[in-house]
């Protein structure tokens, strides 16, 4: 005897189906399969894509950090302060009219300013943002704040906006530009 199911009457004994094939369940079944595997391999696929930005955000972020606290150390020491930056490296900032190009004129100017009788005594970098493209193009804003201290012990707070750009070279990431803007103190 075979009992099809009809309403909500629920009668005991194999279950007839219409209409649709075994095969066409098992087809269906398979492209359920298939569907929730891409999407687990594209969730797993976003979630290690944000675990590798969040590397290159941390190494960037820790390479500015460090080259800040090399001039902290010794503002003299350029090479210990420019030793992530790379040969074809260029610069906007507001003491030059024109772009900077090279690392070999940023490091002379810096050697020079480095004799200067200012010193910086602390730095921090807030609101940082990185953006990173296609896991070899590193893009670092923030705001700076310092403080500098001249020859006589009079401090100074120091504030900028910048940017920073960094590729990755091989296995390394190198600063290849930068943009240091004034930050003035909003009129009152």
């Amino acid at each position: 005897m075979t009992v099809a199911r009809r309403g909500l009457n629920i009668e005991s004994g194999p279950l007839k189906h219409t209409g649709v094939s075994p095969k066409e369940i098992e087809m269906k079944k398979l492209m359920l399969v298939l569907i929730a595997s891409v999407c687990c391999s594209a969730f797993a696929m976003h979630a290690s894509a944000q675990q590798a930005d969040q590397a290159t955000a941390d190494a960037v972020i820790g390479m500015t950090k460090a080259q800040w606290a090399a001039e902290i150390k010794d503002p003299t020491n350029i090479a210990e302060q420019a030793k992530d930056t790379s040969d074809d490296y260029t610069e906007f900032n507001g003491q030059y009219a024109t772009r900077l190009d090279g690392k070999g004129m940023t490091s002379r100017l810096s050697e020079a300013s480095g004799k200067d009788s200012g010193k910086t005594t602390a730095a921090e970098m807030a609101n940082p943002k990185v953006q990173v493209y296609n896991g070899n193009v590193a893009i670092l804003t923030y705001n700076y704040a310092g403080l500098t201290q001249d020859k006589d012990g009079k401090t100074t707070a120091t504030r900028a906006k910048t940017t920073r750009v960094f590729v990755k070279k091989g296995d390394k990431w190198t600063l290849v530009h930068a943009n240091f803007a004034s930050d003035p103190l909003p009129k009152q």
